[in-house]
């Protein structure tokens, strides 16, 4: 297990994978991004570099593109749905416990949650995919805020589909060159940091704003 949490960071990732695991790569893939997307406590797993990675592996021809997004497709979706559910059963639950005759959140801070979802929801589904860490809470607010599950499923799957199938497609398709191929290590960090830009302009937007 060490070894394997010592690698999932590394650029070489998935093809440390195939040789130590074969084709019980695809299980292992779809493990990951239902554990990012599902559950609240691991926001920092390397979706996008991942997803991009997996399918310049696709291009070398040891997995299948076609069953590599299906697969991760789910993987995405029903984990975000298990976020979702955990947030609207337990999530809320917690947040209306009680500490020394107190909220344990103030009441102020769920109805702003429920006025943002019911004003930004559907476009703050899709935008999250995109983001790292915010698409790990995303679903699990929509929960607390008790979005509609029916609007929720249907921008989930949309705003999966376009993740999964976007940054696996740009991988396969731009693998054939060979600058990038030879640089994954670059194109990683290149990922990881074009990811965390909209996080940062935010921040500073409301810094400034304040």
């Amino acid at each position: 297990m060490i070894e394997f949490i010592k690698h999932i960071f590394q650029p070489n990732f998935i093809d440390w994978l195939f040789s130590n695991y074969g084709t019980a790569v695809y299980l292992i893939l779809f493990l990951i991004i239902f554990v990012e997307t599902g559950l609240v406590i691991m926001p920092l797993l390397p979706g996008d570099s991942l997803l991009f990675a997996a399918g310049l592996f696709a291009r070398k021809g040891q997995m299948d593109i076609a069953a590599l997004i299906g697969l991760l497709f789910i993987a995405a979706v029903l984990g975000d749905n298990l976020n979702y559910f955990v947030g609207r059963n337990i999530g809320l639950r917690v947040m209306h416990l009680k500490l020394r005759g107190r909220n344990l959140v103030k009441q102020e801070y769920l109805d702003r949650t429920h006025a943002f979802f019911a004003k930004y929801g559907p476009k703050t589904i899709i935008m999250a995919r995109f983001v790292p860490i915010v698409r790990t809470f995303s679903p699990f607010a929509a929960g607390v805020a008790e979005m509609k599950y029916r609007t929720f499923i249907l921008f989930d799957i949309l705003g999966g589909a376009l993740w999964i199938s976007s940054l696996t497609i740009a991988g396969y398709f731009l693998g054939h060159f060979e600058w990038i191929s030879k640089h994954i290590e670059m194109v990683t960090i290149g990922i990881i940091l074009l990811s965390v830009v909209p996080m940062l302009i935010g921040y500073l937007t409301r810094k400034k704003a304040v």
